[in-house]
């Protein structure tokens, strides 16, 4: 996948099409609270969701009694993610912000978390960078990022394969799917602790499952959007995508889909404050970016 960028259709971010929030409710949702129980949030603590979405983590932080901001690049979703936490009796801030570029001070939080969201920036130094900035000396940062194999390897095969190239110098999100690489990231800044897990999305066959994408997904939409007056590469996404429905569903033949997506859980325990070298380079750098999130 591409990190998300302004211009592709009516000047909305990738992210910003279809339905993110049926999207997420239907797919993610469920990883939000492994993240919360897993970063021990709980009330009064100040908590900061990088790339959050429509608040998949931020929301179940606000219901520990935690003191929430909601940060994303794509403004577009936070209505629905407003509406959201009222449904759920919560209060959660929601701020604009770049996670190459976090608009917040050095230390500010307790927890920084992100689902599946920061992972999608194009510069995955800065990211690591500004996620450790933010957080206080003893404070948590947690993240969960998608492996390169398994299903979620195969659905990014699948985009890589009908999106546009990267954009130079943009770094491919299952990078963060690496252990090693993330604890090169990091650097000796924090202490990390990884753990493989998985979650599964299910759908009523793999003909709904591909649905449920090309309705609700906003990249996808986008390829779609995209492909619209090439209906030889229109087709061929589209049965490409149904393709990898049909063979990555672990489900009984002809009965429900489901489909298994392992990724890393990453909690890193910020040390004391310190000069060290991380990725070549001593300190903090900020950029402009993007990055869209669960």
């Amino acid at each position: 996948m591409t990190a998300p960028t302004k211009g592709i259709t009516s000047q909305l971010s990738p992210w910003a099409l279809g339905n993110y929030h049926r999207f997420a409710k239907e797919t993610v949702w469920e990883v939000g609270p492994v993240l919360v129980e897993a970063c021990g949030i709980g009330s009064g603590q100040r908590v900061l969701d990088v790339a959050a979405g429509t608040g998949n983590v931020a929301i179940r932080a606000a219901m520990r009694g935690a003191h929430v901001i909601a940060s994303d690049i794509t403004t577009e979703n936070f209505d629905a993610g407003r509406a959201e936490a009222d449904a759920r009796g919560v209060e959660i801030e929601w701020v604009e912000g770049d996670a190459q570029a976090l608009p917040f001070a050095d230390g500010e939080f307790d927890v920084v978390t992100s689902v599946f969201g920061a992972i999608f920036a194009p510069d995955h130094q800065r990211v690591a960078d500004e996620l450790v900035r933010v957080c206080r000396p003893g404070g948590v940062i947690g993240i969960t990022c998608f492996v390169p194999d398994g299903v979620g390897g195969a659905f990014f095969d699948l985009f890589g394969r009908h999106s546009p190239p990267l954009p130079a110098g943009a770094l491919p999100p299952l990078l963060w799917g690496g252990e090693p690489y993330v604890r090169q990231l990091f650097g000796d800044r924090v202490t990390v602790d990884v753990t493989r897990l998985h979650y599964t999305e299910r759908a009523v066959s793999p003909e709904a499952y591909r649905d449920l994408f090309f309705e609700t997904f906003g990249p996808v939409v986008a390829i779609r959007t995209s492909l619209a007056n090439d209906p030889d590469r229109a087709a061929a996404f589209d049965r490409d995508f149904l393709d990898f429905a049909v063979q990555s569903t672990s489900g009984p033949p002809g009965g429900p889909a489901e489909y298994r997506y392992e990724y890393l859980l990453v909690v890193a325990r910020r040390r004391a404050s310190r000069v060290s070298t991380v990725g070549g380079r001593h300190g903090t750098h900020r950029t402009r970016g993007s990055a869209g999130g669960c």
